[in-house]
């Protein structure tokens, strides 16, 4: 399941894509003509020239995912425009569950990020807990622990 978080970062293509290509198609259009990598984890959004359905492409570290959503009966009427010659658009996490839903993402407002994150200050908090776990983990274990206290209480009652 492709799970959309604040810290992930989004593009969508304001072209429309020919929707005959697949993975490896739509990673050849990020590269040559949104000038980004495929694998850096962004989440790529295209659409079809007739706006009735997006693909997006995501790398997450083992493979590509790629997921396709078509309209029943409306069309995405809300697209990010060409502003200055860019050919792509950066939304945040919470305009794009919008967009996905047919609607206009850019008259939702989210307050304000109070501190922007970013994947490197991430990996590396993760990387500083798990050291610190290894190296609690790594101490001789004593006798009369918590958890041993607790175990000797709970077999006394049985």
């Amino acid at each position: 399941m492709i799970q959309v978080t604040p810290q992930m970062r989004v593009l969508v293509a304001v072209e429309a894509v020919d929707f005959r290509r697949g993975i490896d198609g739509l990673a050849r259009v990020v590269r040559e003509q949104l000038s980004a990598d495929p694998f850096s984890g962004c989440v790529f959004v295209f659409r079809n020239r007739a706006a009735t359905a997006v693909k997006l492409l995501v790398y997450d570290g083992q493979g590509y995912w790629l997921a396709h959503k078509r309209l029943s009966a409306d069309r995405f009427r809300y697209w990010p425009s060409r502003a200055d010659g860019e050919r792509s658009r950066g939304l945040l996490a919470h305009e794009l569950s919008v967009l996905l839903r047919a609607g206009d993402f850019e008259k939702v407002r989210g307050p304000p990020d109070w501190r922007t994150l970013r994947a490197w200050q991430l990996f590396s908090s993760a990387a500083s807990k798990r050291s610190a776990v290894t190296s609690a983990s790594s101490l001789p274990s004593r006798r009369g622990c918590c958890t041993t206290g607790w175990r000797k209480a709970r077999n006394r009652r049985a």
